[in-house]
């Protein structure tokens, strides 16, 4: 039988410069089993962390931020999809940045995300995120360097109003290769059941690969800290993906100590 999963080693730390190039999205090395064990291991994390998110609700004293970026096709939506698939969506919620509204567009770039903050027993997974004004608006230059530079220290400093707000973040780059990404949207040209994920903006921004690195690679090691880290993903195997995520997210619940309320009467008190 094989062993769990170290996930310490997949944390950017504090000031850590961040080459791409190093960090395989293939590995799976730090899960001793195989695909078949590893899938029945998210089993029981799922589980585990539907227990804990039932927990953090009832608390209603911390409040979780779980932030997800990758490259198109990276698997935001599979990782929601596997790993939340037993949480109360009562006290769960996902919040998607897409192109600015007008109105979005007439604010700071994060307005629009601070009004979609989780709030006390609250979990928000950001599907994309402000980080896009560092990555795409960068890409395409849609701002001008001085503008997207100065992002990173602005980054860092909402977020860390959040933590002081007692907001529990974890960010997660799904890291798979462009060969990956490439068979992915063969994957769905071809497959009927995909098509409808299919979209030309695809195409169009896998051209921009090196730039998007670039960008990422900034923003990893820019924005990543203590109290706000960010863990780069192996995500070209989708099993190892899932596992993973859902092993750090426990992690970081676990370490709250968090209690149900108590009964604010007797129960002996009470007749029925």
């Amino acid at each position: 039988m094989g062993g769990g999963i170290q996930t310490d080693g997949y944390r950017v730390k504090e000031g850590e410069k961040v080459d791409l190039n190093n960090w395989s999205p293939d590995d799976t090395s730090t899960f001793a089993g195989a695909e078949a064990e590893a899938i029945e291991e998210s089993k029981r994390l799922t589980l585990r962390l539907e227990a804990l998110q039932e927990l953090l609700y009832a608390e209603h004293k911390h409040k979780v931020l779980i932030v997800l970026q990758a490259m198109d096709t990276g698997g935001k939506d599979g990782t929601i999809r596997k790993v939340f698939e037993g949480v109360n969506p009562q006290g769960v919620r996902v919040a998607h940045f897409r192109v600015p509204t007008p109105e979005e567009a007439d604010h700071d770039f994060l307005w629009r995300v601070h009004r979609q903050t989780p709030g006390n027993g609250e979990m928000v997974l950001f599907n994309r995120s402000h980080y896009e004004g560092v990555l795409v608006e960068r890409v395409h230059r849609l701002v001008p360097e001085e503008t997207w530079s100065r992002r990173y220290k602005e980054i860092a400093h909402f977020e860390k109003l959040l933590h002081e707000g007692h907001v529990v973040i974890m960010k997660f780059y799904l890291h798979i290769d462009a060969a990956e990404q490439k068979r992915r949207i063969q994957e769905r040209l071809t497959d009927p059941a995909k098509q409808w994920k299919f979209s030309l903006s695809d195409v169009q921004e896998r051209e921009l690969w090196s730039e998007y690195m670039r960008a990422y690679e900034d923003a990893l090691q820019n924005t990543s800290t203590d109290y706000s880290p960010w863990y780069i993903i192996p995500s070209n195997k989708k099993w190892f993906r899932d596992l993973l995520v859902s092993s750090i997210i426990v992690e970081s619940l676990e370490k709250l100590g968090m209690e149900y309320p108590k009964i604010s009467v007797d129960p002996k008190s009470i007749k029925l």
